[in-house]
């Protein structure tokens, strides 16, 4: 009987291959042979998934913003106060364990390599995010009346870009309790109502 095969885990598969070359190796080294080798596949098995290496590419690229979402939309799904709700979804963009940080070096990787074959920006999707965030806490009625919903999403998409980095270079003071508090913080800053306060 011939073996099934599950399409879809193994475009991840060779897409998470492709991360772990970039990670290993750098841009200049994600050859189609190069990621062959790393997935354990013949080159004629990863062209029947990906007829060119910027197909491939790109999706592993999609791929690294496809699994940050589904965490986001998990907690979003979750019956949680507004505030801790919001808090969670921006805790899943900084990289505070192994696997954010392997997603995020990867695009940032992937970006810089983008920009210098100027081929324009990239939308990772996460100021979008960041304003339904804003206009969720606004419609929950927990944002204080002067609140500029449109300057706050961009002060917040710059913290969150600036934390990602620190947490990246310097992972050790830039912990996730570290983050998790300047996060907090500043959600608490920009809300008249606070989720442990008694009614």
């Amino acid at each position: 009987m011939p073996k099934l095969v599950d399409h879809q885990k193994r475009k991840e598969q060779i897409a998470k291959a492709t991360w772990r070359v970039i990670l290993k190796q750098g841009m200049e080294s994600t050859t189609v042979r190069n990621i062959a080798k790393e997935a354990k596949l013949s080159l004629g098995s990863l062209r029947h998934y990906f007829s060119s290496q910027d197909d491939l590419l790109t999706y592993a690229m999609e791929l690294v913003k496809e699994q940050a979402e589904r965490r986001i939309i998990s907690i979003a799904s979750q019956n949680l106060p507004p505030q801790e709700k919001v808090l969670k979804m921006l805790l899943e963009i900084v990289p505070t364990n192994d696997e954010k940080m392997a997603e995020m070096e990867v695009w940032l990787t992937f970006t810089a390599h983008h920009k210098y074959k100027n081929q324009g920006p990239i939308d990772d999707g996460i100021f979008s995010g960041i304003k339904k965030m804003m206009l969720y806490l606004k419609n929950e009625n927990i944002l204080k009346e002067q609140i500029n919903t449109d300057l706050e999403s961009e002060k917040l998409y710059a913290l969150i870009d600036g934390l990602a980095l620190h947490a990246m270079f310097d992972r050790k003071r830039v912990n996730s309790e570290r983050v998790e508090a300047v996060i907090r913080d500043y959600l608490h800053g920009i809300c008249s109502k606070q989720e442990n306060d008694t009614p």
